[in-house]
């Protein structure tokens, strides 16, 4: 019922409120309890998103939250076995834009609407334990040399930075063409970009202890090579590179995902741009991947411009003494059948950035099961 619903964004202003109205009025109809029970208060902020306040037996302790957010991505039907937001059942599957992304978390457990609700906690001077949001999950089959299922919890996530690039050089005719255009140098900028990618920072992040905590589940000579990464990280390091999901662990990713130029085939362009996005390893800042980006292109005609960024999020806590991430492993181990749990680095961006404020224990968890098939779904 709930993927049927296209709560699409196409960005923050853009948006289907109808789909957001429909949403709410779905989980109160499958959901009656929840809105009727004496100890449950419902607060609806930004007129779409939904604030649940659970009152415990024990007020003086701290309280804790479970993000999930409502809203999808556009999808066509195309590259899709069922329409995206048909909900179809099949061979024991549901097909449908939401389904992991992240309606799930909503069943189970927006961007604007996140930082309203930090907003309003803070109002009331409001403090979390800890925070569960979207995030990692089982992984099945994922992780080379791991043959059981092991659990990945994001204890940090990447940072992102999306950059223009801009070349202005003198317009002309096909018929007389100069040296150099605004197409061929700022090609040439972003062909050193992905010829020169940013540092190996493995070791410096959650994925070494995950590896180190996995050690056990891998066969010889992985198990020793992984329980001793003081002496193995750099030949572990290196076999991370080989491939793009693991290469996304251990350094700051680069992207190129839009280029702009040219209206006419035989009209020499005046102005090229190109949009990158970077996605942060937690070892480094926006401020060092910048000077990193200029010095690699290291050429003045190319300008930079900055759309927007954040930093990597803090690593938090997984030790033995932190009730948070303690209390959600044993959550995980007693619904997925003793599974390991492990720290990670979620290489995706969620809504738990926001409340960096309220807490220093921000965990990203999502509750199935993903087998190597499953991503092709």
């Amino acid at each position: 019922g709930a993927v049927r619903i296209p709560t699409v964004s196409f960005s923050e202003e853009e948006q289907n409120f109808t789909a957001l109205a429909e949403f709410e009025d779905y989980i109160r109809k499958v959901f009656p309890l929840v809105f009727s029970s004496n100890f449950i208060q419902h607060e609806i902020v930004t007129q779409y998103s939904h604030l649940f306040t659970v009152r415990g037996l024990d007020q003086s302790l701290m309280p804790y939250m479970i993000l999930a957010h409502l809203d999808v991505v556009p999808a066509q039907d195309e590259g899709w076995k069922f329409p995206p937001f048909s909900g179809e059942e099949h061979a024991g599957y549901i097909y449908g834009r939401g389904t992991l992304d992240d309606k799930c978390c909503v069943i189970v457990s927006g961007h604007n609407g996140a930082m309203k609700i930090v907003e309003k906690l803070q109002l009331h001077g409001v403090k979390l334990l800890f925070v569960v949001d979207e995030g990692l999950a089982v992984l099945d089959g994922i992780i080379q040399g791991v043959k059981r299922p092991v659990a990945l919890v994001g204890t940090s996530e990447k940072g992102s930075i999306t950059l223009n690039l801009t070349v202005n050089q003198p317009p002309g005719h096909s018929s007389m063409p100069p040296p150099e255009t605004s197409i061929g140098i700022l090609a040439a900028a972003v062909s050193r970009l992905e010829n020169n990618p940013m540092p190996n920072m493995f070791g410096k992040g959650p994925e070494a202890s995950m590896f180190e905590q996995l050690s056990g589940e891998f066969s010889f000579p992985l198990n020793i090579m992984m329980a001793n990464l003081w002496l193995f990280s750099p030949v572990i390091s290196r076999e991370l590179e080989k491939t793009a999901s693991s290469n996304a662990l251990v350094r700051t990713t680069t992207a190129l995902t839009i280029f702009n130029s040219g209206i006419k085939s035989n009209v020499i362009p005046h102005s090229a741009r190109a949009t990158l996005n970077f996605r942060l390893h937690p070892a480094q800042t926006v401020d060092e991947v910048l000077d990193i980006v200029r010095n690699t292109i290291n050429d003045e005609r190319v300008k930079l411009s900055v759309i927007n960024s954040f930093d990597p999020l803090p690593i938090s806590p997984y030790d033995e003494s932190n009730f948070g991430y303690q209390i959600l492993k044993r959550t995980i181990q007693s619904v997925f059948s003793g599974v390991p749990v492990v720290p990670g680095l979620c290489i995706g961006n969620t809504d738990s950035r926001h409340f960096v404020n309220l807490t220093d224990s921000i965990y990203r968890f999502s509750p199935f099961q993903l087998k190597p098939e499953d991503l092709g779904r």
